[in-house]
């Protein structure tokens, strides 16, 4: 019996290990949120224990055929039973609503060991997401993106083979609609965001402009927990001018731009000077300019990614020192 017991403890660690970066990839795009993806992955997880332990599948009775399959289908209508609700919340949401931000680079490792499907990580794919209903967009992500068959996602959304098929196809056609088309070569957007940075520091409007498409946005989400623009800024001259003001106060703080890949895009981790984070931003490259760029500094949607500090409190701490 004892055995047994460690043989079917040692295998469920293997199912975790083995199944835990898939269902947090389907779970965070669905959500567009690191913290509500693991909290949906861990209770997959659980019902998944306690499924075997009703069934006795642990001790040679009825068990799970396809763990895949139900973690998979527990994970995907958790979600959609989340967003029915966050649909709610985000009609108050303060200013704009933008996903928690998913540091990918190279090497990272868990929560982003799929990070192959960059494109689908990106921050305008995840915000043209939330267009479509939860059950399109499980459908659209199961079966575009992680390749299951429509008899497969059926299975998981209750709807029939044909049925999903349908659905896919409008999902599909509105996404490719109004998916924007990155610049592919990493190398190039990389010296095009070194020439930003540069220009940024130096508080070079022109060289900013230089780099930015001309009809450029910046979005940022502070989600009324702290100060940041409620309206996106648009226009290359507008932007070049935030971002020279920016670099000023990078350099009078002693603050830096930690250059990451976020969402499968360009990026930086924007730092205090003790470390601490006032922002993620990501990037998003169009023949060669840089034409959105997204800016998180709600401090709910960080703290995943390390301590968070305000760039107001430590501005206001600066000029009383002076």
């Amino acid at each position: 019996m004892a055995e047994r017991r460690r043989s079917a403890q040692s295998r469920d660690s293997d199912v975790y290990q083995d199944l835990r970066p898939l269902l947090f990839s389907i779970a965070y795009r669905m959500l567009g949120s690191v913290s509500e993806a693991e909290d949906v992955v861990q209770e997959a997880f659980v019902r998944y224990q306690r499924a075997l332990g009703e069934s006795g599948g642990a001790d040679g009775g009825t068990h799970i055929e396809s763990p895949k399959a139900y973690l998979s289908a527990v994970v995907t209508r958790l979600a959609i039973d989340q967003l029915k609700s966050a649909r709610v919340r985000r009609e108050t949401y303060v200013g704009e609503w933008l996903p928690e931000p998913l540091v990918t680079d190279e090497g990272a490792g868990d929560p982003a060991e799929l990070a192959e499907q960059a494109d689908s990580l990106s921050m305008s794919f995840l915000v043209l997401l939330e267009r479509l209903t939860p059950v399109e967009r499980a459908i659209f992500l199961l079966h575009d993106v992680f390749d299951y068959s429509f008899d497969e996602v059926g299975t998981i959304v209750h709807k029939s083979p044909e049925n999903c098929r349908q659905q896919a196809v409008r999902a599909r056609r509105f996404i490719a609609e109004n998916r924007p088309r990155f610049d592919a070569d990493k190398e190039e957007r990389d010296q095009l965001l070194g020439r930003f940075f540069a220009a940024a520091e130096r508080g070079d409007v022109d060289g900013l402009i230089g780099v930015l498409a001309a009809d450029a946005i910046a979005y940022g989400d502070g989600g009324g927990k702290v100060p940041q623009w409620y309206a996106p800024i648009v226009g290359a001259d507008k932007v070049a001018r935030l971002f020279a003001q920016l670099g000023r106060q990078t350099e009078t703080l002693g603050a830096t731009f930690e250059r990451h890949e976020v969402n499968g895009q360009p990026g930086v981790i924007f730092r205090s000077p003790n470390g601490g984070i006032f922002s993620v931003m990501s990037f998003e490259v169009i023949d060669g300019r840089v034409a959105t760029i997204r800016s998180v500094v709600n401090p709910d949607k960080l703290h995943h990614l390390g301590p968070v500090e305000s760039l107001r409190d430590v501005m206001d701490s600066a000029h009383r020192a002076d």
